[in-house]
């Protein structure tokens, strides 16, 4: 089977690249840092050639058709889609997102009298149409066939190929593998088929086409080389596995990292250098890097460099109680470093230990979300800092006055003139603040440290908890890596909110649907209500109890709690539930491995202070 597939794949690339291999040896087309690209045109026409095929085999699908010809041509179709993905969300991202897009309604909102709800069109939908257990709607899959049989050929025709250059082909690879690693082999694309696995080999096809259009422009040709080898292994590691027992640890430490560290050998060789504004660092060599994330480009666009005097000045403020009315609360008073800067409470004590709406979240690696709060309610650290300076049950207190105390605080005043031009201002007390909360994401954990390569200490036990973590137990399809978190790859500029459907008790028989209702307000858009943030994963042994409302006590109460489905799992009403209602059918060795995994994401510092 693995050899008539790459007897298949290398046909197909002699197919492809025969234009290209006429002009080797022609010095003028070699790569350049300014200058438009010379191999556009061959990207563009292979670009255009899995379009059309997508597009064929979409147009020989109809609701007269049988649904094994329906099936048969949809997997033909989804397989030049993958094909084309790589230069899709390089070219043409809002198109991508609209054909990717999971099952699930999506409400857009602007203010009040502008109030989206958009049913997606996409291959997912297609994709739980096709193979759904009750009867498929003939309506609902004639929707979906008439918006892509539409949208790719209005894709091609709106292409935006034309001024590329060098530097943006390098980083459609570099963003194509990312995906891969973090989206690709989860699941999170093919939630009915599972068919990931296959669909990454389409995935590398395509880079391996991109090398191919660029092999005369090697100067070293031995690092092509190491190219063709390197996607060679790749794609029969990916053929080797099935999805539920595929080993996605080795595939990330051995093939993802590896790859980025081709990708920066590539940018050398080919004498260019990737754009630096932009989301994640494109020098970083390891998906689990400190650095792997361009920290800057989630801070307040405008403000200063963080340095280790900012941290250092944010620390004292974040733990100063001065700061509150009462004087005797601080951001440290519920963010309590020892347990991973929460609380330890089911809910957040404020003054005078009145208990506030929610579960304390932690602020390790709160930088890497793009809005704050359960609720998404402020827009960044410095907007969520307003918040809770004015809220009458925390700081209580106004901006104004804050700046005022700070001013009359020597220490303050003399690290301001020295780290902020003597600027006493709300906007940079909130700065210096956010510095520090921007500084607790240092990726030292256990299973950082592993597979960065730094040791070789993670059992079988927590190995099998992460391969589960990123495929079957579907964590990973919202708790993306590096950050588990709802920061979504590979572009990470937007953070996902789920409905669980989450009770108020912690009963698994006889559970009550929490009445919390989320990101319902401001709008009152019924479809947003009890939609919360994904939290981070990452420290998650210290910050029980869990869930937004603290109603788990244990890890093992939240694995069971999604095992089961979620709330439509036990049985409550919850009709925008976005957690699949079915079980996980995990085994008790499995859910034990999924927690022991979870305890290797404990960042150093915390295991240390133990």
């Amino acid at each position: 089977m693995k050899s008539s597939i790459y007897t298949i794949f290398f046909a197909f690339l002699f197919l492809m690249v025969g234009s290209c291999k006429q002009q080797e040896g022609n010095p003028s087309r070699t790569t350049s840092m300014d200058k438009e690209s010379v191999f556009n045109e061959d990207i563009k026409n292979y670009y255009f050639q899995t379009l059309d095929s997508a597009a064929y085999y979409i147009q020989k699908m109809d609701t007269t058709q049988s649904l094994e010809v329906n099936r048969a041509n949809f997997l033909k179709s989804r397989e030049w889609y993958k094909r084309a993905e790589p230069m899709i969300i390089a070219y043409d991202y809002e198109n991508y997102l609209s054909m990717n897009a999971p099952n699930l309604l999506k409400v857009e909102i602007d203010d009040y009298t502008d109030i989206k709800k958009l049913k997606p069109k996409s291959y997912q939908v297609l994709e739980e149409l096709l193979y759904a257990e009750e009867p498929i709607s003939n309506n609902e899959l004639e929707l979906v066939l008439t918006y892509l049989q539409v949208r790719i050929p209005y894709i091609r025709r709106n292409h935006m190929l034309y001024t590329q250059r060098d530097r943006h082909h390098l980083k459609m690879m570099r963003d194509a593998i990312v995906n891969v690693a973090t989206k690709g082999i989860t699941g999170f694309d093919s939630p009915m088929l599972a068919n990931s696995l296959n669909e990454a080999i389409y995935n590398y096809e395509t880079i391996a086409q991109i090398l191919e259009i660029y092999k005369e422009a090697f100067k070293d040709r031995s690092l092509m080389d190491q190219w063709s080898a390197e996607i060679e292994s790749t794609m029969a590691t990916l053929q080797s596995g099935d999805f539920d027992h595929f080993d996605r640890y080795t595939f990330i430490k051995d093939h993802t990292n590896r790859q980025l560290e081709l990708i920066n050998a590539t940018a050398t060789d080919w004498n260019i250098a990737l754009n630096t504004s932009r989301s994640l660092n494109p020098k970083a060599t390891n998906l689990f890097d400190k650095d792997f994330f361009n920290i800057a480009q989630f801070s307040t666009p405008g403000s200063p460099d963080i340095t280790p005097e900012r941290i250092d000045l944010g620390r004292n403020l974040f733990n100063d109680p001065s700061l509150s009315s009462s004087g005797n609360i601080s951001c440290a008073t519920c963010h309590i470093k020892e347990k991973a800067f929460t609380d330890g409470h089911p809910k957040a004590l404020g003054i005078n230990g009145v208990e506030l709406q929610r579960n304390t979240p932690t602020m390790t690696y709160a930088v890497y979300q793009t809005t704050m709060f359960y609720d998404g309610r402020a827009d960044g650290l410095e907007d969520q800092i307003v918040n809770v300076v004015n809220d009458e049950n925390e700081f209580h207190i106004d901006l104004n006055t804050i700046e005022k105390r700070v001013g009359q605080n020597t220490f303050y005043k003399a690290a301001f003139d020295s780290l902020y031009g003597g600027e006493i201002n709300n906007l940079n007390v909130r700065h210096a603040i956010a510095t520090y909360i921007r500084s607790l994401a240092p990726f030292n954990s256990k299973f950082d440290r592993n597979i960065q390569g730094k040791e070789n200490s993670l059992t079988q036990e927590e190995k099998l908890g992460f391969n589960l973590f990123m495929g079957k137990a579907a964590c990973a399809t919202c708790h993306f890596p590096p950050a588990f978190n709802g920061l979504v790859p590979p572009k990470y500029a937007e953070t996902e909110f789920e409905n669980l459907g989450l009770p108020k008790n912690p009963s698994f028989e006889h559970p009550i649907l929490d009445d919390d209702p989320g990101m319902y307000h401001p709008y009152k858009v019924e479809e947003k209500r009890n939609f919360f943030k994904t939290a981070t994963v990452r420290n998650v042994e210290l910050t029980a109890p869990y869930m937004h409302n603290g109603v788990y006590k244990t890890l093992e109460e939240v694995i069971t709690f999604y095992n089961v489905g979620g709330g439509q799992g036990m049985g409550l009403d919850v009709p925008y539930q976005t957690l699949p209602p079915d079980s996980l059918n995990l085994s008790d060795g499995e859910q034990k491995a999924l927690v022991a995994f979870m305890k290797t994401l404990t960042d150093k510092e915390f295991v240390d202070g133990k």
